[in-house]
């Protein structure tokens, strides 16, 4: 039988402590020298499926209704559903997920095209404001809530997740080939914050403690 592997665009240059085979990604779990935060996590196998039509308030993926306006986002199920344009949003598995991809020919596949970081912990505003001029403490949405513009002058989403007593977390999605290069430009950033590179196991233990449903949307299309 043949296999395959597939490869995150992000490597850290830290030894991992636990690791394990994921839908054929290797995916760190922990690593040695994880502190006390804040975190720089790759989330790039993480499963995303990117939803276009001109009627998008038709689909229901997972059951999840489609946030009504530009920018607004819903996290349930550990899902993360972002309205990006009038008819287009992005659909982010954050968890672990074995989710089949309905075959209408209006979803596409994207997880190997896109990286995926995550920054948490209490410092990760301060870090975001030396890569990018997005105010990302405002927003006319409830938390979570979508901003698209520049990061290091690369093209990105970032996803602001809802208020945590302790820790505050921020997803960045950019094209693969940047991948590499925003995590070295987010390292630099928060080094003097101490930033270091976490594993999956990090934000499942975030997601864990975010059962009820967030979003930020109105209600309406």
């Amino acid at each position: 039988m043949n296999t395959f592997i597939r490869y995150s665009p992000v490597a850290f240059k830290a030894d991992p402590l636990e690791t394990e085979t994921r839908n054929h990604w290797q995916v760190v779990l922990k690593y040695k020298s994880e502190s006390g935060g804040p975190y720089i996590i790759d989330m790039s196998h993480t499963l995303k499926w990117d939803l276009q039509d001109s009627r998008l308030s038709r689909f229901e993926p997972c059951g999840i209704r489609i946030p009504g306006a530009v920018g607004e986002s819903i996290f349930e199920k550990h899902i993360l559903i972002n309205r990006m344009n009038r008819t287009q949003a992005a659909i982010w598995h954050l968890a672990q997920s074995e989710a089949v991809m309905p075959q209408e020919p209006a979803y596409t596949d994207v997880t190997e095209s896109y990286a995926l970081l995550a920054l948490l912990g209490e410092s990760v505003f301060s870090i975001m404001e030396k890569v990018s001029s997005l105010d990302l403490l405002f927003s006319q949405n409830r938390f979570p809530t979508l901003f698209q513009g520049p990061v290091l002058h690369v093209p990105v989403q970032v996803v602001v997740m809802p208020e945590d007593d302790a820790e505050r977390l921020i997803l960045i999605a950019c094209a693969r080939g940047y991948g590499q290069s925003m995590a070295h430009g987010l390292l630099d950033a928060g080094a003097e914050w101490n930033l270091c590179p976490a594993g999956d196991l990090r934000l499942q233990t975030w997601l864990g403690e975010k059962s009820p449903p967030f979003r930020s949307d109105s209600g309406q299309e």
